[in-house]
């Protein structure tokens, strides 16, 4: 029997709130990412019982950005996930398919999506990455890590690999731009194309700001 989603909400809000992520995957990053997944699965039609569990839970293991443990996040948040669903008397028999779902819905571990519930739930965290939503966390967490804005040498990538190591910029074309490419679902993808084009309204822009010469 799945848990219903009231009860579900209450025991991830009190987990959560406890847990120490990092200023781009807090509590209110997980709720976005719930409401990105309702969309997508009333729209997809996918199982409201796997889909909701997975979204809630998918972060519910943080691992710095620059560990080399990174890979490894989402296969041990679904394991941790697995333990507090069971204690929570969610049915034994949505544990494999919630599990599936949180460990490929991470970019870094390269798991690809083979239920319709895994596909919602990848969409809906990456919708999470991009948009002004996705702007602000990348910018947020660049700073957080010490990272300037851009290069002053090469602020767009135009004659270097980019390395998110270097600048906040360079996040966008090692992983941002390539989101909308990866989207699972027809929903997804097209939320995706409108968040993409304002990313790249904003580097244009700050093309502009930062051009040398006169403005």
């Amino acid at each position: 029997m799945p848990i219903s989603p009231a009860d579900l909400e209450q025991h991830c809000v009190a987990i959560l709130a406890a847990q120490a992520g990092d200023v781009a995957h807090d509590l209110e990053h997980v709720r976005r990412v719930v409401r990105n997944a309702q969309a997508l699965e009333a729209a997809e039609g996918a199982s409201l019982d796997v889909v909701l569990p997975a979204a809630w839970l998918h972060d519910c293991v943080t691992v710095p950005k620059d560990s080399p443990q990174r890979t490894q996040a989402s296969r041990l948040a679904a394991a941790q996930a697995g333990k507090w669903l069971r204690s929570w008397g969610c049915s034994e028999e949505l544990l494999p398919e919630i599990a599936h779902a949180i460990e490929a819905h991470s970019f870094s571990a390269g798991i690809v999506p083979r239920t319709p519930e895994a596909k919602v739930v990848q969409d809906a965290d990456r919708l999470e990455a991009i948009g002004a939503v996705g702007l602000a966390r990348c910018l947020m967490l660049g700073g957080a890590m010490g990272r300037p804005l851009y290069a002053p040498a090469d602020p767009f990538c135009e004659s270097r690999p980019p390395d998110d190591s270097v600048s906040a910029v360079d996040h966008f074309y090692t992983k941002l731009l390539k989101l909308e490419a990866t989207m699972q679902t027809a929903s997804g993808r097209r939320e995706a194309r409108q968040r993409t084009g304002f990313l790249r309204e904003f580097l244009g822009q700050l093309r502009r700001e930062t051009a040398p010469g006169p403005m």
